[in-house]
């Protein structure tokens, strides 16, 4: 019966698309990924549901509410999170929750299902991550396209995650948040805070000893998402784009980048995995460089050097160690 379903929806155009669609989801859901990327079990009454808007937030409440927690990212995993258009089932996700972690002004889509959550169930973690205003420098670069395709992010550097003791601070905030939603479950929250808190502290020593000494301290970026992370271990970003990715710099952008990297002497061009490497390999190869991926883990894929924060944030630290020719 279902052969015979299946053969009569081929016949149109849009039984192909059903049957195409039908296939993808029965694919997805073997590996068991949603549309959402859930880490948990959906049918434990007992976990606090969690709708975390982007893949750090992700990482930061499953590290910190361990089994406790049924985590759906607002953001599809591979998804640009700039640009995230939410489904209906996720802004489902986010008004049943009981928590919503989310950044704001980061994701206009996610903070309009925010304003239709109850205020009580939603942690905004700007608060907690000590965010910093865009670099002048960096700003002025944003061409005017920005604004008009919805990347405003204001005066302020969304990419806190990339310093990992600001997303340390973070994940305490979170976990005090899951005290009061499991006050039952105290000790073993703090538990897992501790040892989350103790990872980062782990990824932040291996980059302030591996960053200590290099023949260089430029980061030649495609997309202006280190500022923290330069901040952070004494480097100096050099961002062709600026804040927002996808935003074609201008030609005169273009040759500033390209003086700047014969005076410090640059060898690679960074791109991130998730954007065109178009304008890193385009400025590559007239100066003769090298091109090379640093992730600013906004989400997380197959294309990821690794299979969470910690393992690609290392991944990160040693393309830049070979790039800076550190010690």
């Amino acid at each position: 019966m279902v052969l015979l379903m299946i053969l009569i929806l081929m016949n149109n155009n849009l039984g192909r698309r059903v049957v195409i669609g039908l296939a993808t989801a029965t694919a997805l859901s073997g590996c068991g990924i949603s549309d959402g990327g859930d880490v948990g079990d959906p049918d434990d009454e007992s976990a606090v549901q969690v709708a975390a808007a982007f893949y750090p937030l992700q990482y930061a409440v499953t590290s910190v509410g361990g089994e406790m927690v049924n985590v759906s990212s607002l953001t599809t995993p591979g998804i640009e999170p700039h640009d995230v258009e939410l489904t209906p089932r996720q802004v489902a996700a986010a008004t049943q929750a009981d928590l919503v972690v989310y950044l704001s002004g980061f994701q206009p889509a996610v903070d309009e299902a925010v304003r239709q959550t109850d205020p009580a169930k939603v942690l905004d973690v700007a608060e907690f991550a000590d965010l910093k205003g865009i670099d002048e420098s960096l700003e002025a670069h944003d061409d005017a396209a920005d604004d008009e395709e919805g990347h405003d992010h204001g005066d302020m550097d969304p990419h806190f995650w990339l310093d990992p003791q600001r997303l340390a601070a973070v994940e305490e905030a979170i976990a005090e948040r899951l005290k009061l939603l499991r006050p039952e479950q105290t000790e073993a929250i703090t538990s897992n805070a501790t040892t989350a808190t103790s990872i980062l502290s782990d990824v932040d020593e291996e980059f302030s000893t591996g960053l200590e000494r290099c023949a260089r301290r430029e980061l030649f970026t495609s997309h202006s998402a280190f500022g923290y992370l330069a901040g952070r271990y004494d480097l100096q970003q050099v961002g062709v784009a600026g804040i927002s990715p996808n935003i074609e710099p201008s030609p005169a952008r273009i040759a500033e980048v390209q003086q700047l990297a014969r005076e410090y002497g640059a060898t690679t061009i960074f791109f991130e995995t998730a954007a065109s490497d178009a304008v890193a390999a385009s400025i590559a190869t007239d100066l003769g460089l090298e091109t090379a991926v640093l992730d600013p883990i906004e989400t997380l894929s197959d294309q990821s050097a690794g299979e969470d924060y910690p393992a690609i944030m290392r991944a990160n630290l040693a393309a830049i160690q070979k790039a800076n020719d550190c010690a």
